[in-house]
């Protein structure tokens, strides 16, 4: 074991120490946690620059606010995930097009959940793929409804560079396509960051009326045409409430 692996190893050690203890002194971390004092010493001035342990007035050390931080979006996201599986899975007997899951991580959007059992072509989307705020359905279903300040700023700290043939790289064309969004409910997207592909998507929000995720369904372009738009649209739509409505949206 390296140095550096070693050293977040006992790091790590240090930290589980305060699953079973809300506050230890100096001393008894060294005593609990068998590292010599000289190391504890490093360890404990990095975690707490990072913010991972504190040091009160009587000089014992506790767990950082990053923790509660950190805590609230695994939970969040195991909720969302396990409240939105079974409404996917509805939604794809239904329409027979590859469902994806997606949340607002930084400055893009995250593939937490996908389900294309049915679908004989696989699509660019898969788990752990990220993608920008304004490129595909999916994504912008989440940019379109947060507040305005944030699409600003967002759209001022950016550079629109195109992914696929329909990607949208002009800011007054993804305005009116944000615009759009809000009057219609859900977004879509032709070929934006693959070609010959489409989806039509719809945000999904928790119980503080806060956009924090999106829903599409996804397959080949030739499919989503027409009457098309709309069926898929208003399946897509239902899946989002149900979800939203779980997580205590009131709509």
């Amino acid at each position: 074991m390296d140095n550096k692996n070693k050293t977040v190893v006992r790091s790590m050690d240090v930290l589980n120490l305060f699953i079973n203890h809300a506050e230890l002194t100096f001393q008894e971390i060294i005593d609990y946690s068998g590292i010599p004092k000289t190391s504890v010493y490093r360890m404990l001035r990095s975690l707490e620059e990072m913010g991972f342990l504190v040091k009160g007035e009587d000089s014992k050390y506790r767990l950082g606010l990053i923790f509660l931080k950190f805590g609230h979006l695994v939970s969040s996201r195991m909720n969302i995930r396990a409240i939105a599986y079974p409404i996917m899975q509805a939604l794809h007997q239904e329409v027979n097009e590859a469902v994806n899951l997606i949340i607002k991580q930084n400055d893009e959007a995250i593939y937490i959940e996908k389900i294309d059992t049915h679908q004989k072509v696989r699509l660019y989307t898969a788990i752990g793929r990220r993608s920008p705020l304004y490129a595909g359905a999916c994504s912008r279903a989440i940019l379109s409804f947060l507040p305005d300040t944030e699409i600003d700023d967002y759209l001022d700290s950016i550079e629109l560079t195109s992914f696929g043939r329909g990607s949208i790289t002009d800011e007054t064309q993804l305005r009116e396509t944000i615009n759009q969004a809000r009057i219609d409910g859900y977004t879509v997207s032709h070929s934006e960051l693959e070609n010959h592909t489409s989806a039509i998507a719809a945000p999904i929000f928790d119980h503080q009326g806060d956009v924090i995720a999106g829903i599409s369904v996804a397959g080949i372009e030739a499919n989503y045409q027409g009457e098309k738009i709309q069926y898929f649209a208003e399946k897509t739509l239902e899946a989002a409430k149900k979800i939203s409505m779980q997580l205590g949206h009131d709509g």
